[in-house]
Protein backbone atom coordinates (compact mmCIF):
# COMPACT_ATOMS: atom_id res chain seq x y z
CA UNK A 1 0.00 0.00 0.00
CA UNK A 2 3.24 2.62 0.75
CA UNK A 3 6.26 2.66 -0.98
CA UNK A 4 8.69 1.54 0.80
CA UNK A 5 11.40 4.21 2.27
CA UNK A 6 15.26 3.48 3.86
CA UNK A 7 15.20 7.20 4.84
CA UNK A 8 13.59 9.24 7.34
CA UNK A 9 11.57 12.20 5.98
CA UNK A 10 12.58 15.42 5.86
CA UNK A 11 11.17 16.49 9.11
CA UNK A 12 12.63 19.05 11.91
CA UNK A 13 12.97 15.82 14.12
CA UNK A 14 15.33 14.59 11.43
CA UNK A 15 17.19 16.92 10.31
CA UNK A 16 17.81 18.98 14.10
CA UNK A 17 18.86 15.51 15.58
CA UNK A 18 22.67 15.59 17.08
CA UNK A 19 25.04 13.09 14.96
CA UNK A 20 23.79 11.11 11.86
CA UNK A 21 20.49 8.76 12.17
CA UNK A 22 21.84 5.67 13.58
CA UNK A 23 21.36 2.43 10.79
CA UNK A 24 20.64 -1.53 11.77
CA UNK A 25 21.47 -4.47 9.72
CA UNK A 26 18.94 -6.23 7.62
CA UNK A 27 18.01 -9.77 8.73
CA UNK A 28 19.78 -12.21 6.60
CA UNK A 29 20.10 -16.21 7.57
CA UNK A 30 17.71 -17.86 10.49
CA UNK A 31 17.22 -16.52 13.57
CA UNK A 32 15.62 -17.61 16.64
CA UNK A 33 13.98 -15.63 19.56
CA UNK A 34 11.32 -15.88 22.17
CA UNK A 35 9.31 -13.01 20.91
CA UNK A 36 9.75 -11.83 17.32
CA UNK A 37 8.02 -8.32 17.04
CA UNK A 38 7.33 -6.29 13.68
CA UNK A 39 7.33 -2.77 13.78
CA UNK A 40 9.27 -0.43 14.77
CA UNK A 41 7.64 2.48 15.89
CA UNK A 42 6.80 3.25 19.57
CA UNK A 43 4.16 0.05 20.04
CA UNK A 44 6.73 -2.28 19.61
CA UNK A 45 9.64 -0.87 20.69
CA UNK A 46 8.10 -0.29 24.44
CA UNK A 47 7.17 -3.90 23.97
CA UNK A 48 10.36 -4.96 23.09
CA UNK A 49 11.95 -2.88 25.63
CA UNK A 50 9.95 -4.23 28.52
CA UNK A 51 10.50 -7.79 27.30
CA UNK A 52 14.09 -7.65 26.62
CA UNK A 53 14.50 -5.74 30.27
CA UNK A 54 12.08 -9.09 31.93
CA UNK A 55 15.07 -11.38 30.54
CA UNK A 56 13.16 -12.47 27.39
CA UNK A 57 14.54 -13.06 23.60
CA UNK A 58 13.49 -10.52 21.56
CA UNK A 59 13.85 -9.80 17.85
CA UNK A 60 12.22 -6.46 16.44
CA UNK A 61 11.93 -6.15 12.49
CA UNK A 62 11.34 -3.23 10.82
CA UNK A 63 10.94 -2.64 7.33
CA UNK A 64 12.26 0.80 7.04
CA UNK A 65 14.30 2.36 10.09
CA UNK A 66 13.51 2.61 13.33
CA UNK A 67 10.38 4.83 13.83
CA UNK A 68 10.03 6.03 10.50
CA UNK A 69 6.33 6.35 10.05
CA UNK A 70 4.57 8.18 12.89
CA UNK A 71 5.93 7.20 16.00
CA UNK A 72 9.17 9.98 14.47
CA UNK A 73 7.06 12.47 12.44
CA UNK A 74 4.63 13.06 15.40
CA UNK A 75 3.22 16.22 17.15
CA UNK A 76 5.12 14.65 20.27
CA UNK A 77 1.91 15.91 22.58
CA UNK A 78 2.18 13.20 25.35
CA UNK A 79 -1.33 13.40 26.50
CA UNK A 80 -3.24 11.34 28.91
CA UNK A 81 -6.18 9.41 27.33
CA UNK A 82 -6.92 7.76 24.14
CA UNK A 83 -8.71 9.80 21.16
CA UNK A 84 -12.05 8.56 21.74
CA UNK A 85 -11.95 9.92 25.28
CA UNK A 86 -13.40 7.73 28.16
CA UNK A 87 -16.83 7.39 27.16
CA UNK A 88 -16.57 3.85 24.79
CA UNK A 89 -14.12 2.56 27.31
CA UNK A 90 -17.09 3.14 30.13
CA UNK A 91 -19.84 1.68 27.80
CA UNK A 92 -17.71 -1.21 26.99
CA UNK A 93 -15.95 -1.79 30.12
CA UNK A 94 -18.25 -0.62 32.99
CA UNK A 95 -16.64 2.12 35.36
CA UNK A 96 -14.35 -0.06 37.87
CA UNK A 97 -12.25 -1.42 34.46
CA UNK A 98 -12.41 1.78 32.77
CA UNK A 99 -10.74 3.18 35.73
CA UNK A 100 -8.14 0.75 35.67
CA UNK A 101 -7.22 1.62 31.85
CA UNK A 102 -7.31 5.45 32.82
CA UNK A 103 -4.99 4.44 35.76
CA UNK A 104 -2.66 2.61 33.47
CA UNK A 105 -2.68 5.86 31.24
CA UNK A 106 -1.38 7.93 34.63
CA UNK A 107 1.59 5.35 34.77
CA UNK A 108 2.64 5.40 30.88
CA UNK A 109 2.95 9.31 32.09
CA UNK A 110 4.92 8.66 34.77
CA UNK A 111 6.81 6.22 33.03
CA UNK A 112 7.85 8.36 29.84
CA UNK A 113 9.10 11.26 32.30
CA UNK A 114 11.02 8.85 34.07
CA UNK A 115 12.16 6.45 31.61
CA UNK A 116 14.69 8.73 29.92
CA UNK A 117 16.57 9.32 32.85
CA UNK A 118 17.03 5.68 33.51
CA UNK A 119 18.24 4.68 30.93
CA UNK A 120 21.05 7.69 29.74
CA UNK A 121 19.01 9.87 27.28
CA UNK A 122 17.05 12.81 26.72
CA UNK A 123 13.68 13.55 25.03
CA UNK A 124 13.23 17.68 25.82
CA UNK A 125 10.02 16.93 27.54
CA UNK A 126 8.46 19.90 29.05
CA UNK A 127 5.42 19.49 31.26
CA UNK A 128 1.86 20.73 30.91
CA UNK A 129 -0.79 20.57 28.39
CA UNK A 130 -4.20 22.82 27.58
CA UNK A 131 -7.09 21.71 25.92
CA UNK A 132 -8.67 24.73 24.55
CA UNK A 133 -11.92 26.06 23.42
CA UNK A 134 -12.65 27.85 19.94
CA UNK A 135 -16.45 27.76 20.37
CA UNK A 136 -18.31 29.74 23.84
CA UNK A 137 -21.01 26.81 23.78
CA UNK A 138 -17.79 23.97 23.82
CA UNK A 139 -16.27 26.03 26.85
CA UNK A 140 -18.78 23.42 28.84
CA UNK A 141 -17.46 20.58 27.51
CA UNK A 142 -13.70 21.43 29.50
CA UNK A 143 -15.90 21.91 33.06
CA UNK A 144 -17.78 18.46 32.25
CA UNK A 145 -14.59 16.87 31.31
CA UNK A 146 -12.81 17.87 34.57
CA UNK A 147 -15.46 16.90 36.47
CA UNK A 148 -15.82 13.50 35.38
CA UNK A 149 -12.35 13.14 35.68
CA UNK A 150 -12.62 13.82 39.73
CA UNK A 151 -15.91 11.73 39.95
CA UNK A 152 -15.45 9.09 38.26
CA UNK A 153 -11.71 8.22 37.40
CA UNK A 154 -10.07 9.97 40.84
CA UNK A 155 -8.16 12.40 38.66
CA UNK A 156 -8.30 15.43 39.85
CA UNK A 157 -5.33 17.44 38.39
CA UNK A 158 -6.97 19.53 36.13
CA UNK A 159 -7.79 22.86 35.85
CA UNK A 160 -9.85 25.23 33.46
CA UNK A 161 -8.50 28.30 32.73
CA UNK A 162 -11.10 30.77 32.51
CA UNK A 163 -11.31 33.30 29.45
CA UNK A 164 -9.49 36.41 31.22
CA UNK A 165 -6.37 34.32 31.97
CA UNK A 166 -6.21 32.87 28.42
CA UNK A 167 -3.28 35.73 27.48
CA UNK A 168 -1.36 33.91 30.69
CA UNK A 169 -1.05 30.74 28.80
CA UNK A 170 -1.21 31.58 24.85
CA UNK A 171 -1.00 34.86 23.07
CA UNK A 172 -4.54 34.01 21.03
CA UNK A 173 -7.72 35.67 21.02
CA UNK A 174 -9.16 32.47 19.42
CA UNK A 175 -9.04 30.57 22.61
CA UNK A 176 -12.11 31.42 24.67
CA UNK A 177 -10.92 28.87 27.68
CA UNK A 178 -8.80 25.76 28.77
CA UNK A 179 -8.20 22.49 30.37
CA UNK A 180 -4.85 22.54 32.05
CA UNK A 181 -3.70 18.92 32.64
CA UNK A 182 -0.24 19.36 34.48
CA UNK A 183 0.44 15.42 34.34
CA UNK A 184 0.60 15.46 30.43
CA UNK A 185 3.39 17.56 28.35
CA UNK A 186 5.37 17.27 25.14
CA UNK A 187 8.59 15.83 23.73
CA UNK A 188 10.58 15.26 20.35
CA UNK A 189 9.62 11.58 19.46
CA UNK A 190 11.99 10.91 17.20
CA UNK A 191 14.66 11.53 19.81
CA UNK A 192 12.05 9.03 22.46
CA UNK A 193 12.07 5.90 19.58
CA UNK A 194 16.02 6.25 19.13
CA UNK A 195 16.35 6.10 22.93
CA UNK A 196 14.47 3.19 23.35
CA UNK A 197 16.29 1.06 20.75
CA UNK A 198 19.45 1.85 22.21
CA UNK A 199 17.88 0.33 25.45
CA UNK A 200 16.44 -2.69 23.84
CA UNK A 201 19.97 -3.33 22.64
CA UNK A 202 21.89 -3.02 25.90
CA UNK A 203 19.52 -4.92 27.52
CA UNK A 204 20.41 -7.96 24.49
CA UNK A 205 16.75 -7.50 22.29
CA UNK A 206 17.99 -7.26 18.69
CA UNK A 207 16.50 -4.90 15.75
CA UNK A 208 16.81 -5.63 12.39
CA UNK A 209 16.29 -2.70 9.99
CA UNK A 210 15.10 -2.93 6.01
CA UNK A 211 12.98 -5.98 6.96
CA UNK A 212 9.78 -6.59 5.13
CA UNK A 213 8.06 -9.35 6.51
CA UNK A 214 6.23 -10.99 3.47
CA UNK A 215 4.19 -13.31 5.50
CA UNK A 216 3.79 -15.25 8.80
CA UNK A 217 2.68 -18.25 9.54
CA UNK A 218 1.77 -20.45 12.66
CA UNK A 219 3.57 -23.88 13.55
CA UNK A 220 3.23 -26.28 16.28
CA UNK A 221 6.30 -24.52 17.67
CA UNK A 222 5.32 -20.84 17.63
CA UNK A 223 5.89 -18.60 14.21
CA UNK A 224 7.92 -18.70 11.29
CA UNK A 225 8.31 -14.66 10.26
CA UNK A 226 9.55 -14.64 6.58
CA UNK A 227 11.41 -11.88 4.83
CA UNK A 228 13.41 -11.28 1.62
CA UNK A 229 16.88 -12.62 2.94
CA UNK A 230 15.84 -14.72 6.21
CA UNK A 231 13.57 -16.15 8.74
CA UNK A 232 13.09 -15.29 12.21
CA UNK A 233 11.30 -18.04 14.70
CA UNK A 234 9.71 -17.10 17.69
CA UNK A 235 7.42 -18.88 20.25
CA UNK A 236 5.46 -15.65 20.32
CA UNK A 237 4.65 -13.23 18.06
CA UNK A 238 3.49 -9.48 18.24
CA UNK A 239 2.10 -7.32 15.28
CA UNK A 240 2.60 -3.75 15.97
CA UNK A 241 2.48 -2.18 12.49
CA UNK A 242 -0.66 -0.18 13.06
CA UNK A 243 -1.23 2.09 9.61
CA UNK A 244 1.01 -0.30 7.72
CA UNK A 245 -0.47 -3.61 8.69
CA UNK A 246 -1.93 -3.44 5.39
CA UNK A 247 -1.94 -7.19 3.62
CA UNK A 248 0.36 -8.92 7.09
CA UNK A 249 -2.54 -9.54 8.27
CA UNK A 250 -6.24 -8.91 6.66
CA UNK A 251 -8.62 -9.09 9.76
CA UNK A 252 -6.42 -6.55 11.78
CA UNK A 253 -5.95 -4.16 8.50
CA UNK A 254 -9.67 -4.18 8.00
CA UNK A 255 -10.33 -2.66 12.07
CA UNK A 256 -8.24 0.34 11.08
CA UNK A 257 -8.25 3.15 8.17
CA UNK A 258 -4.49 4.54 7.11
CA UNK A 259 -5.23 8.35 7.67
CA UNK A 260 -2.65 11.68 6.46
CA UNK A 261 -1.52 13.65 8.47
CA UNK A 262 0.52 16.90 8.34
CA UNK A 263 2.87 19.68 10.49
CA UNK A 264 5.23 22.37 10.09
CA UNK A 265 8.09 23.77 11.60
CA UNK A 266 8.56 27.55 11.77
CA UNK A 267 12.17 29.12 11.54
CA UNK A 268 13.68 29.90 14.99
CA UNK A 269 12.13 32.88 16.91
CA UNK A 270 13.25 35.66 19.01
CA UNK A 271 12.42 34.70 21.81
CA UNK A 272 10.64 37.28 23.47
CA UNK A 273 8.38 36.17 20.43
CA UNK A 274 8.23 32.44 21.43
CA UNK A 275 7.44 33.17 24.74
CA UNK A 276 4.50 35.41 23.65
CA UNK A 277 2.65 33.00 22.45
CA UNK A 278 3.10 29.79 24.78
CA UNK A 279 4.29 31.63 28.20
CA UNK A 280 4.15 28.88 30.23
CA UNK A 281 5.37 26.69 27.04
CA UNK A 282 2.55 24.23 27.61
CA UNK A 283 1.53 22.04 24.50
CA UNK A 284 -1.83 23.10 23.19
CA UNK A 285 -4.76 21.12 21.33
CA UNK A 286 -8.27 22.51 20.51
CA UNK A 287 -11.35 20.60 21.07
CA UNK A 288 -12.56 21.14 17.70
CA UNK A 289 -13.69 17.91 16.01
CA UNK A 290 -10.54 18.52 13.40
CA UNK A 291 -8.66 20.04 16.07
CA UNK A 292 -5.10 22.41 15.83
CA UNK A 293 -2.45 21.61 17.90
CA UNK A 294 1.01 23.08 18.50
CA UNK A 295 4.21 23.63 20.85
CA UNK A 296 7.37 25.30 21.23
CA UNK A 297 10.45 23.41 20.38
CA UNK A 298 13.89 23.95 22.42
CA UNK A 299 15.28 26.17 19.97
CA UNK A 300 12.37 28.25 19.59
CA UNK A 301 10.47 27.27 16.81
CA UNK A 302 6.34 26.75 16.83
CA UNK A 303 5.39 23.46 15.87
CA UNK A 304 2.35 23.33 14.06
CA UNK A 305 -0.37 20.65 12.73
CA UNK A 306 -3.75 19.52 12.11
CA UNK A 307 -5.00 18.56 9.16
CA UNK A 308 -6.11 15.02 8.36
CA UNK A 309 -6.63 14.00 4.46
CA UNK A 310 -9.23 10.39 4.84
CA UNK A 311 -7.92 9.17 1.42
CA UNK A 312 -4.39 8.10 1.82
CA UNK A 313 -2.62 11.38 0.53
CA UNK A 314 -0.50 14.11 1.79
CA UNK A 315 -0.34 17.51 0.41
CA UNK A 316 2.29 18.19 -2.05
CA UNK A 317 2.33 21.75 -0.82
CA UNK A 318 2.08 21.10 3.09
CA UNK A 319 3.40 24.40 4.00
CA UNK A 320 0.46 26.05 1.73
CA UNK A 321 -2.14 24.02 3.54
CA UNK A 322 -1.12 24.68 7.11
CA UNK A 323 -0.20 28.31 6.90
CA UNK A 324 -3.77 29.31 6.94
CA UNK A 325 -4.73 27.79 10.20
CA UNK A 326 -1.34 28.81 12.07
CA UNK A 327 -1.92 32.20 10.87
CA UNK A 328 -5.68 32.21 12.01
CA UNK A 329 -4.20 31.34 15.29
CA UNK A 330 -1.20 33.45 15.55
CA UNK A 331 -2.27 36.47 13.18
CA UNK A 332 1.08 37.97 14.36
CA UNK A 333 2.85 35.29 12.65
CA UNK A 334 1.96 36.24 9.09
CA UNK A 335 4.54 35.53 6.32
CA UNK A 336 6.91 33.76 9.29
CA UNK A 337 9.12 31.12 7.13
CA UNK A 338 8.15 27.38 7.81
CA UNK A 339 11.74 26.04 7.62
CA UNK A 340 10.33 22.08 7.83
CA UNK A 341 6.86 20.64 6.27
CA UNK A 342 5.98 16.88 6.69
CA UNK A 343 3.56 14.52 6.96
CA UNK A 344 2.93 11.07 7.68
CA UNK A 345 -0.09 8.37 8.24
CA UNK A 346 -2.03 7.49 11.88
CA UNK A 347 -4.39 4.55 12.04
CA UNK A 348 -7.63 5.57 12.89
CA UNK A 349 -9.93 2.45 14.14
CA UNK A 350 -14.17 3.41 13.43
CA UNK A 351 -15.01 4.36 16.71
CA UNK A 352 -11.22 5.93 17.67
CA UNK A 353 -10.81 2.99 20.41
CA UNK A 354 -7.17 1.40 20.66
CA UNK A 355 -7.77 -2.21 19.61
CA UNK A 356 -5.20 -4.55 21.32
CA UNK A 357 -5.31 -7.95 21.87
CA UNK A 358 -4.21 -11.53 21.59
CA UNK A 359 -5.05 -14.89 19.60
CA UNK A 360 -3.00 -17.95 20.06
CA UNK A 361 0.14 -16.52 21.12
CA UNK A 362 -0.03 -13.53 18.50
CA UNK A 363 -0.62 -10.09 19.84
CA UNK A 364 -1.12 -6.91 18.14
CA UNK A 365 -1.12 -3.17 19.21
CA UNK A 366 -3.09 -0.75 16.95
CA UNK A 367 -5.54 1.92 16.47
CA UNK A 368 -4.16 4.93 18.43
CA UNK A 369 -6.38 7.06 16.73
CA UNK A 370 -3.81 9.77 16.23
CA UNK A 371 -3.24 9.69 19.77
CA UNK A 372 -0.11 7.79 20.62
CA UNK A 373 2.52 8.78 22.36
CA UNK A 374 0.87 7.33 25.91
CA UNK A 375 -1.46 4.99 24.65
CA UNK A 376 0.88 2.95 23.30
CA UNK A 377 3.21 2.76 25.81
CA UNK A 378 0.30 1.52 28.12
CA UNK A 379 -0.65 -1.10 25.74
CA UNK A 380 2.37 -2.04 25.36
CA UNK A 381 2.44 -2.75 29.43
CA UNK A 382 -1.00 -4.40 28.76
CA UNK A 383 0.42 -6.82 26.32
CA UNK A 384 3.91 -7.77 27.89
CA UNK A 385 2.38 -8.23 31.40
CA UNK A 386 0.08 -10.61 29.73
CA UNK A 387 3.04 -12.31 27.95
CA UNK A 388 5.07 -12.91 31.38
CA UNK A 389 1.64 -14.13 32.93
CA UNK A 390 -0.80 -11.28 34.01
CA UNK A 391 -3.50 -10.71 31.22
CA UNK A 392 -5.61 -8.23 33.64
CA UNK A 393 -4.99 -5.12 31.45
CA UNK A 394 -4.89 -7.05 28.21
CA UNK A 395 -8.58 -8.14 29.03
CA UNK A 396 -9.52 -5.08 29.30
CA UNK A 397 -8.63 -4.01 26.16
CA UNK A 398 -9.95 -7.00 24.36
CA UNK A 399 -13.54 -6.12 25.56
CA UNK A 400 -13.51 -3.10 23.75
CA UNK A 401 -15.56 -4.09 19.64
CA UNK A 402 -13.61 -2.76 17.26
CA UNK A 403 -15.56 -3.00 14.44
CA UNK A 404 -14.32 -3.72 10.58
CA UNK A 405 -14.93 -0.41 8.26
CA UNK A 406 -18.02 -0.82 6.50
CA UNK A 407 -17.50 -1.20 2.55
CA UNK A 408 -14.18 -2.99 2.39
CA UNK A 409 -11.24 -1.58 0.92
CA UNK A 410 -12.78 0.35 -1.29
CA UNK A 411 -15.58 2.31 0.46
CA UNK A 412 -13.97 2.63 4.38
CA UNK A 413 -11.69 5.74 3.01
CA UNK A 414 -14.87 7.53 1.08
CA UNK A 415 -17.28 7.08 3.68
CA UNK A 416 -15.28 8.02 6.57
CA UNK A 417 -14.06 11.32 4.33
CA UNK A 418 -18.31 12.31 4.19
CA UNK A 419 -17.92 11.76 7.77
CA UNK A 420 -15.33 13.55 8.56
CA UNK A 421 -16.61 16.46 6.18
CA UNK A 422 -19.90 16.90 8.07
CA UNK A 423 -17.94 17.08 11.53
CA UNK A 424 -15.81 20.10 10.08
CA UNK A 425 -18.95 21.34 8.86
CA UNK A 426 -19.91 21.52 12.89
CA UNK A 427 -17.06 23.63 13.95
CA UNK A 428 -18.00 26.09 11.30
CA UNK A 429 -21.56 26.34 12.37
Amino acid sequence: MFVESTQHVDSYYARTLPGALPERPALEGNHDAEVAIVGAGFSGLHTALRLALAGKRVALVEASRVAWAASGRNGGQALLGWSCDMGPLEHSLGVERARELWDSMRWAAREVRELPARHGFDIDYRPGSLWTAVKRSRVALLEETRDEAQQKWGYDALRVIPEAEMPEWVGSRRYRAALYDPEAGHLNPLKLALGLAAAIERAGGRIFELTRVREWRETPAGFVVTTPHGTLHAGTLVLACNAYIDRLDRDLARRVLPVGTYQVATAPLDPSLAQSLLPRNSCVIDNQFVPDYFRLSPDHRLLFGGACTYLGGIPKDIRAAIRPSLERAFPQLRGVALDYAWGGHIDISIRRTPDVGHARGRYWLQGFSGHGVLPTLAAARAVTDAILGDTRLLSHYEAIHNPRFPGGDALAAPLEALGKLWYRLRDVV
